[in-house]
């Protein structure tokens, strides 16, 4: 824990704001979208009072994250990552059902709790420790980090949740590209990756059916536009009538007459482009850029190989979701139904989110290592 006195003026003053401010800016502007996405939904109409109560506590873990030395997780890793697996195990047996999926928790008047949101940042954690375990000179090495991503990862899967599957795999790419010496065997994984995604595409017996009609849909959008084009179809058309700055709060047409499905979920950013505009959006986007900016900045000024591996696999999580989650929205990547961080409603989401800026604020405050006492 941080020292009291000078060691805590200079962990303020070494203390990341911009990565923090950022984050709770685009949270703000998320509560804002969320109030509107609700506005004429009944069902709905709660989510706005929780998500400020899921916004309290992500904050609140973030800075108590901050304080925590992160090379605690790495001692921490393997009890971690069975616990996690413990939970995912769970969902599978006796967890909460909805949407023709099984991968939540119920906490009763808090809502739910959804195992495989932290899960990306205990695999992180796990990954990193794992890449710091070896030289991974060797290409029969890769079976070790390969094999800590591929179970939880199979077990989100079988939820089923495509998206959080493919954002493990995410984690796993950035953190192999940050610590493999050699290209060549980075390059051998990636071609690797590629001929699983195919295979697992062109067959049934990995993705259901709805998941792969999403994925053929993106290929061909007018194939079936009442059917598993419609989200495609509604979300293109709700950002395009934000035009330059919107049409005002509360006044989107697609967002108030709730013709795009989940929309103060995973097309959140719908909301925020039909309302807010082409202005809009590129404040928000531009929050992101700060946030995986500073993310960046955290993972080059980090004094060891463990966070600089940990805050690669962070950065890359983030980037991934803000990247597919706006990108599916627009048309330019499938729908495999991943949350925008920060902004999408769900305490899971938010916590885990939060949770990733925590560990980043306390890998760079320690590029002085006397900041938290450390030697």
């Amino acid at each position: 824990m941080i020292a009291f006195g000078s060691g805590a003026r200079r962990y303020v003053r070494n203390f990341n704001w911009t990565l923090a401010v950022a984050g709770i800016l685009i949270a703000l502007i998320g509560l804002v979208c969320i109030r509107s996405a609700g506005l004429h939904a009944g069902d709905a109409s709660g989510e706005f009072k929780k998500q400020i109560l899921y916004l309290v506590l992500g904050v609140t873990l973030m800075f108590g994250l901050s304080l925590v030395d992160y090379r605690t997780w790495q001692r921490w890793a393997p009890a971690l990552y069975i616990a996690n697996l413990f939970l995912l195990l769970f969902i599978l047996r006796g967890g909460h059902s909805a949407m023709g999926a099984q991968r939540w928790i119920s906490l009763g008047p808090l809502g739910t709790f959804q195992p495989s949101e932290p899960a990306k940042l205990v695999i992180a954690i796990a990954l990193s420790a794992v890449l710091c375990r070896g030289r991974y000179e060797n290409l029969q090495d890769l079976w070790k980090p390969l094999a800590t991503v591929a179970v939880p990862a199979l077990l989100i899967l079988k939820q089923p949740d495509l998206g959080t599957s493919l954002a493990l795999v995410a984690v796993l790419t950035v953190e192999l590209f940050l610590a493999l010496p050699k290209l060549g065997d980075f390059a051998i994984y990636a071609l690797g990756m590629l001929v699983v995604g195919a295979a697992a595409v062109g067959t049934s017996a990995v993705l259901k059916p709805f998941q792969r009609a999403r994925l053929f849909v993106f290929l061909n959008p007018k194939a079936d536009p009442e059917g598993s084009g419609y989200n495609l179809a509604q979300s293109k058309i709700a950002v395009g009538n934000g035009e330059w700055f919107g049409r005002g709060l509360y006044h989107g047409t697609q967002t108030q007459l709730n013709f795009v499905p989940e929309h103060s979920r995973d097309f959140i950013f719908t909301v925020l482009a039909e309302e807010w505009g082409f202005v809009g959006t590129t404040i928000a986007l531009g929050l992101y850029a700060a946030v995986l900016y500073a993310g960046v900045r955290t993972m080059l000024v980090a004094r060891d190989r463990f966070g600089f591996l940990l805050a690669g696999g962070l950065v890359g999580m983030l980037f991934f979701h803000v990247l597919i989650n706006v990108g599916m929205t627009v048309g330019i990547m499938p729908i495999t139904g991943i949350p925008l961080p920060f902004m999408s409603y769900g305490g899971s989401a938010m916590l885990t989110d939060f949770g990733a800026l925590g560990i980043l604020l306390n890998i760079f405050s320690q590029r002085d290592r006397n900041v938290l006492g450390n030697a």
